[in-house]
């Protein structure tokens, strides 16, 4: 897994954690939805800055997004689909 992907990873994880769309996440931090799904999927180098706010709206510091994921991780199930109550 390269750095993209393990940001990726963590990103989807977190996101996915506080209940959160990616077009939440996208309008809360000030970037593109398709931005979220490309970073989430390791195809885009994000900015420091860029991370920072995600971080930020994540409610986590920005080293998290670089944590190793564990060797027996599964891929991140997705949310259901539909409207959520923000």
């Amino acid at each position: 897994m390269d750095v993209r992907e393990r940001v990726g990873w963590n990103v989807r994880r977190l996101r996915v954690e506080k209940g959160m769309s990616q077009d939440h996440l996208a309008y809360a931090a000030e970037v593109e939805r398709a931005y979220v799904g490309y970073l989430e999927r390791g195809k885009r180098n994000a900015t420091i800055s860029t991370l920072e706010k995600v971080a930020k709206v994540l409610e986590h510091d920005v080293s998290e997004l670089f944590a190793i994921p564990p060797k027996n991780a599964s891929p991140i199930a997705a949310l259901k689909s539909g409207r959520r109550k923000v």
